[in-house]
């Protein structure tokens, strides 16, 4: 058993030098916002295997880690850098940046990258989100989300789980079961675009403008949210 952990870290230590990039923080973050829009065009356009829709009409936030590093043997891990943005009275606020790291995926073989998605259903789980760190599955609950047109005939997704996460890998789009990770604020991407004094609770509250950067980002979440419906009518 110790062997295989040794093993798991030495993988996921490699797999992790591929973050570097000679890209300065804002470039690395931009970036960031490109892919993330990516993968939710990407989940929209495969409705009968992406978000349902009633999924996407109670999402109080959506956050999206793309291209996570994941790893597992008898024991699983992960690590990645994501966005985030949140319902405001004035509609999806700006992204915040947040880092994901930790946890465990069961009986995996292998590392690979996927695409994560979560998606907070309640103002628990936001509030999670807005105090900029939280381990999932233990200061809030998650659950591996429905995946079709319609999540209405399995209601406990709406009844128990602040969180519930989907993963995509290879183009395959499934619900995931993610405990034991730790979500928190990635300061030097927050830093990187916003300055030094704003913090992850003052953007996703909506105090903060969105920068031009974020528009593909939020453009995507509004359409996902639009798609979705259009492919229920």
């Amino acid at each position: 058993m110790k062997k295989q952990v040794m093993v798991l870290s030495a993988v996921l230590g490699v797999a992790s030098l591929g973050w570097a990039s000679d890209k300065t923080p804002k470039e690395a973050a931009t970036d960031r916002l490109d892919n993330a829009a990516a993968v939710l065009h990407a989940v929209m356009d495969a409705p009968d295997k992406g978000v349902p829709q009633e999924v996407m009409d109670h999402a109080k936030c959506v956050a999206v880690v793309p291209h996570m590093v994941k790893g597992g043997f008898v024991f699983g891990a992960e690590g990645g850098r994501g966005v985030a943005t949140c319902r405001t009275a004035n509609g999806w606020s700006a992204p915040a940046f947040f880092s994901i790291e930790g946890g465990s995926w069961g009986l995996q073989i292998g590392v690979e990258g996927i695409d994560l998605v979560m998606i907070f259903q309640n103002d628990k789980g936001m509030q999670h989100l807005l105090e900029s760190k939280f381990k999932v599955g233990g200061d809030a609950s998650a659950a591996a989300g429905p995946v079709g047109r319609h999540a209405s005939a399995n209601t406990d997704w709406k009844m128990d789980a602040e969180i519930l996460t989907y993963s995509r890998a290879k183009g395959a789009f499934a619900g995931l079961t993610l405990n034991g990770a730790a979500v928190h604020e990635d300061k030097d991407s927050m830093a990187a675009v916003y300055g030094p004094d704003v913090n992850e609770r003052s953007v996703l509250t909506g105090k903060v403008p969105p920068p031009a950067s974020s528009h593909a980002f939020l453009a995507a979440v509004r359409g996902a949210k639009a798609e979705a419906s259009a492919a229920h009518d």
